[in-house]
């Protein structure tokens, strides 16, 4: 029998409207593993109001910011205790590879606890005013209900970048998981209501677009949007925020780039083009699916490339062994079959894999394609697949155009053991993250975003904090004297 899980509304774990729901696939097997509650527009409406009362009224509101740091401690003990659980839910409904997943996971305890720590450092301000007998502050308030819509991918680490900075700050919060692979998010309410939460501050649900993500985002109680996804359902969010006027952080897709100038060291840039593109399968959206490479050693990478892309141990994702996993879905591998073909059309020219792996479950060969021109599909689309486009430059202008040749600008990388190019590329690139002789490093501590058709907002960091709250000026007149008739001009 497949394994039953519910939402979390109130305090409380129930079954979606009259019992509904869908089946969950386990992506390695392309089989039914689990069946998961589908939130009605009643179950998402309930959610809110519970986060809305629980934001007006009762322990929530009267909570010192320390008394609330101490609840995100708890729960960030509790994520590190059941950190194994967690990455096996999620290697089992997203295909994600399990050595990735409890790294991942431990992790994020790390945010919880560093957003607990920032809870009572969000301060004010005060103001040297150039009018007489005025004393002028400010103050940081919460927002009110925030609604988290959390993709698959990495919902643990993108929950933590919202739900951390919400909770520290005094908001209350409504998340949705995905419907592609939701069970780590809804074990995580039960850590959630152990770590001790008023009812209702933090409510967990999952459900499809009309019903569940349109209620939530259009909703008229709730006050801000955290939404990561992709571009295509960012412009429905953003369609339904015009309801609510409720203000929007996004984090969307990306096609990074990824360059290695011919000094650099190419071991380290080997492995970082490999962490970029086929670690998490590709499915991440900083992944470095475009690699611009000097002309003096593209044969030589490219040739080393393709050779580590054979080697690559494909298989079971709860396996240990296992370096790379399933897509999540089948409608991924379609999508990565159809840009790859596309491409090889329009004169791409394939170097390794390129098509699906025979047999049960989502899997995808690590894939090269080296690229002409900029324009073909390859350069042009995010696959979010294990898809790796490989293009030429020879000066270090035509690198920055290259890079900054796409509508997205998430991150990029660059190896170079020039300090001066480090720098002066650094200031160039068009993107929210650029990594130098690294890529995919991360710290709660550091704000994490992009521009353009990456959306806009900062996570993490105590950026975050400061878009989960919003300033108050009070003025204070401190003088005995009455204030003056507003209608005698002086």
């Amino acid at each position: 029998m497949a394994e039953a899980f519910q939402l979390y509304i109130d305090g409380a774990f129930c079954n979606a409207e009259a019992s509904a729901t869908f089946e969950s696939l386990d992506p390695s097997e392309g089989k039914t593993w689990a069946l998961m509650p589908k939130a009605s527009a009643a179950d998402t409406d309930r959610a809110v109001r519970a986060a809305y009362a629980a934001f007006n009224g009762g322990p929530w509101p009267a909570m010192t910011a320390t008394a609330r740091g101490k609840l995100l401690y708890k729960l960030a003990e509790l994520v590190a205790r059941d950190a194994s659980i967690i990455a096996e839910l999620e290697t089992r409904d997203t295909g994600k590879v399990i050595r990735e997943t409890k790294a991942v996971t431990g992790y994020v305890a790390e945010y919880y606890r560093y957003f607990a720590g920032l809870a009572d450092k969000i301060e004010g301000a005060t103001f040297p005013i150039d009018k007489p007998d005025m004393e002028v502050s400010t103050r940081r308030e919460p927002l009110g209900v925030v609604a988290a819509i959390v993709p698959w991918n990495s919902q643990m680490f993108l929950t933590a970048t919202k739900l951390g900075p919400a909770l520290a700050a005094g908001n209350t919060v409504v998340i949705k998981a995905s419907e592609d692979g939701p069970a780590p998010l809804l074990h995580f309410a039960r850590l959630v209501h152990e770590a001790g939460f008023p009812a209702g501050v933090v409510n967990i649900i999952t459900g499809f677009g009309a019903d569940c993500g349109q209620v939530l985002t259009s909703h008229p109680l709730v006050a801000r949007v955290a939404f990561t996804g992709g571009p295509e359902t960012a412009r429905h969010v953003v369609r339904n925020t015009a309801e609510n006027f409720a203000v929007t952080t996004l984090e969307l897709g990306g096609k990074s780039p990824v360059i290695v100038f011919d000094d650099a060291n190419l071991d380290s840039a080997l492995n970082g083009v490999i962490a970029g593109i086929w670690g998490a399968t590709g499915q991440s959206c900083v992944a470095g699916s475009r690699l611009l490479i000097h002309a003096s050693i593209h044969d030589e990478f490219v040739a080393r490339l393709a050779k580590r892309a054979g080697e690559i141990k494909i298989g079971a994702p709860l396996d240990m062994a296992t370096e790379m996993g399933p897509l999540a879905t089948l409608k991924q591998v379609q999508r990565a079959e159809k840009l790859t073909a596309e491409s090889i059309a329009a004169g791409a020219v394939l170097v390794t894999g390129g098509k699906a792996k025979k047999g049960a479950g989502y899997y995808f060969e690590p894939t090269i394609l080296l690229a002409p021109t900029a324009e073909l599909p390859c350069v042009r689309e995010e696959f979010f697949g294990p898809v790796l486009s490989v293009l030429k430059f020879k000066t270090e202008e035509e690198a920055v155009a290259l890079a900054n040749g796409t509508a997205y600008a998430f991150a990029a990388g660059i190896f170079t053991q020039n300090l001066g190019r480090a720098h002066r590329l650094t200031k160039k690139i068009r993107a929210g993250v650029v990594w130098v002789n690294t890529y995919r490093a991360v710290s709660p501590i550091v704000p994490f975003g992009g521009n353009g058709y990456t959306g806009h907002g900062r996570e993490s960091g105590m950026d975050a904090i400061r878009d989960y709250t919003r300033t108050k000026s009070i003025w204070i007149n401190t003088s005995d004297v009455p204030m003056a008739d507003p209608f005698v001009m002086r």
